[in-house]
């Protein structure tokens, strides 16, 4: 079963400022992080301890998985860090299609 992790430390630029993407096969996860400030404030701060405060999982099967994804990133960050998230996302396993 296929499985890849990646995190994004935005700061300000995402409520948190920390987004972390887990995906298990054909499951996604979008994990919403409050930023660790124990560690420090600099985007080379571990970051791995952060306190998790939303999850918004789906599966790859859904037809509509881009767009429910993309509305739970866009309500974590903007336009732009939601579309690279997804397109790292895409890169990793196929979404279902509306047609």
């Amino acid at each position: 079963m296929a499985k890849a992790t990646k995190s994004w430390k935005l700061g300000e630029y995402a409520r948190g400022g920390v987004i972390t993407v887990e995906i298990t096969g054909k499951v996604i996860s979008i994990i919403g992080k409050d930023w660790d400030t124990s560690t420090g404030y600099k985007k080379s701060s571990n970051q791995s301890n952060a306190k998790e405060f939303t999850r918004g999982t789906i599966s790859a099967d859904d037809r509509e998985a881009y767009r429910k994804m993309y509305t739970f990133l866009s309500d974590l960050t903007t336009h732009y860090y939601a579309d690279t998230i997804l397109k790292w996302i895409e890169t990793k396993v196929k979404l279902g299609t509306t047609f």
